[in-house]
């Protein structure tokens, strides 16, 4: 079992502001990884090694989010030190297979050998290349109806570690974006739940409100990668609840 699933379930968090004073407060509070987001965030890949550094360092696990399925961006994220990468939008088992090549070293995949933080800068690159082989980490995001039409093939492969699904561009793709209470969404996330525990593939959700009770209900459902809320979304939940005790405010 790959270290991120060795907590169950594994809990997280995405960092979307590229100060690294957000991510060490972060990984001070108990999280098992964090996502740096490079989709929907302006942090540089400089940026994003720095928050990798001090996230790795703090004993949790970093991942990257990336900002499309590219083979360059996600060299590099690895060569920063980042344990794995959260890949959007895989659609097909072809897109999960890209990322993989993209991840590991030949002879299972195509990635290029530099010597960077990840490898010591040259000094670990012997131990590095085994550890690339049995522990970096693909996480394929579910969060298109074809994917989920395409989710057992997806979910097969060997070396896709888990997945999480996008629940607004999932149930955008299905033409009911943001309504999560319908009776459709809800048997597509329990299909998924199904299949996935069928090919015994640890997964979740991205709970984007940082709501404690619903943390627990998806725990309570059998969820085992979690992603707890996201920066900006805690510090604005936490400013608006603080004022909303102000009388008169």
């Amino acid at each position: 079992m790959k270290n991120l699933f060795r907590k169950s379930p594994s809990i997280g968090s995405w960092i979307t502001i590229g100060h690294p004073t957000i991510a060490e407060i972060m990984a001070d509070s108990g999280f098992h990884w964090l996502a740096v987001d490079l989709e929907h965030s302006v942090i540089t890949i400089r940026e994003a090694e720095e928050l990798i550094r001090i996230i790795d360092l703090k004993g949790v696990i970093p991942l990257v989010r990336l900002s499309s399925n590219n083979e360059v961006q996600i060299k590099r994220v690895m060569d920063a030190g980042s344990h794995g990468v959260i890949v959007p939008m895989v659609r097909t088992v072809q897109d999960a297979q890209y990322a993989i090549s993209a991840v590991k070293y030949p002879p299972k995949g195509n990635r290029g050998v530099g010597l960077a933080r990840a490898q010591g800068y040259g000094v670990k690159f012997d131990q590095y290349s085994h550890w690339q082989k049995e522990e970096s980490i693909v996480i394929a995001q579910i969060e298109h109806i074809e994917a989920v039409e395409n989710l057992d093939c997806i979910l097969s492969l060997d070396d896709v570690d888990g997945y999480i699904v996008g629940p607004y561009d999932l149930s955008g793709s299905m033409g009911i974006p943001g309504e999560f209470t319908s009776s459709q969404f809800i048997d597509v996330m329990e299909h998924i739940r199904v299949t996935a525990e069928k090919l015994n593939v640890p997964g979740g959700v991205h709970l984007i409100e940082p709501d404690p009770d619903a943390l627990s209900n998806l725990i309570g459902e059998g969820h085992q990668f979690i992603a707890y809320s996201l920066d900006i979304r805690m510090l604005d939940v936490s400013a608006r609840q603080g004022l909303a005790r102000v009388d008169g405010f």
